[in-house]
């Protein structure tokens, strides 16, 4: 009996800022890989992440949502690492939101790679009211762009997140796989940390604090207790634009930010396997998010 061959490819994600790309991925993953919340602009770098379901390898690329909006240095590195992450991958997942194509949507579609197959997938079907609206709105999405395949769903809904993924395998490239079946993505655990503080940051602050914010992870030591378990002790500095923003991060008495400390461990404790000492500081460096070397020092590329 002759083995299934492996199918592997590059799959992007892409969309406007806040239609779901990093719950998508998380979901696709089976691991949350990717932060998340409301604020738009929450993703800014490329994030890998891979998922091996029988003989196909997935490896999914989450890209920032593309700024139609702002126009400062850090706006500009996140398009530039859009458009660089479509260079070559194999299939586009572009999300939207179910029901909705407006024209941030149409601003995407000049960056669609030709000659790749473009699946559109319309997202949080969940909070669509009237299914029956639906119909007609699919039907004139093809005026939109010749997309291959049209995919409503709910990245909440595990049953949904298995259906798009038995739909993208037949266009992944029979190829050897490019990772370990277990790997669940690329970047580092140091990554990883500096990702959830900010995570949590934009989640205890909400709309009070603008996103040009940033985390640099200063200190990253590793040792292993007696009985083999495993401690990390990490300090991490929290990058604000004004002096006032520092105090909205700290909050009264320190409260805030010990609370953004404590459930950044706690995540990052089931995450890593291991015992964090975590240690949270912020620091005013103005105008960072529109000067090109402090984003490189800060780890944009």
């Amino acid at each position: 009996m002759s083995e299934v061959p492996h199918r592997c490819g590059l799959v992007a994600l892409v969309g406007r800022p806040n239609v779901g790309k990093s719950t998508l991925l998380n979901a696709l993953v089976g691991q949350k890989i990717s932060i998340t919340s409301r604020k738009a602009q929450t993703t800014r770098h490329r994030i890998t992440g891979m998922r091996t379901r029988g003989a196909a390898q997935f490896v999914f690329v989450d890209t920032p949502g593309f700024q139609t909006r702002h126009t400062g240095a850090l706006n500009r590195n996140l398009n530039r690492t859009v458009m660089a992450s479509l260079g070559d991958v194999d299939v586009v997942l572009m999300l939207v939101d179910a029901g909705r194509f407006g024209a941030d949507d149409a601003k995407v579609l000049p960056l669609l790679p030709p000659g790749k197959p473009v699946l559109l997938v319309a997202n949080k079907l969940d909070l669509v009211h009237r299914r029956a609206d639906l119909l007609p709105w699919l039907q004139a999405l093809p005026e939109q762009h010749a997309f291959a395949e049209y995919v409503p769903m709910s990245a909440t809904r595990a049953d949904d997140v298995e259906r798009l993924l038995a739909i993208v395998e037949p266009y992944l490239p029979q190829q050897d796989w490019l990772y370990e079946a277990d790997t669940l993505t690329d970047r580092s655990e140091r990554f990883l940390v500096s990702e959830t503080v900010r995570e949590k940051l934009f989640r205890l602050t909400g709309d009070e604090l603008p996103y040009t914010s940033t985390v640099v992870v200063e200190q990253f030591e590793e040792d292993s207790s007696p009985a083999g378990e495993r401690h990390l002790r990490i300090a991490a500095t929290i990058v604000v634009d004004r002096e006032a923003h520092k105090g909205m991060v700290i909050g009264q008495g320190g409260e805030r930010l010990k609370r953004i400390g404590t459930e950044a461990r706690v995540e990052l404790e089931r995450l890593l396997g291991a015992r964090l000492f975590l240690e949270l500081h912020v620091k005013v460096r103005s105008g960072w998010a529109d000067d090109e070397q402090h984003l490189r020092s800060y780890g944009y590329e």
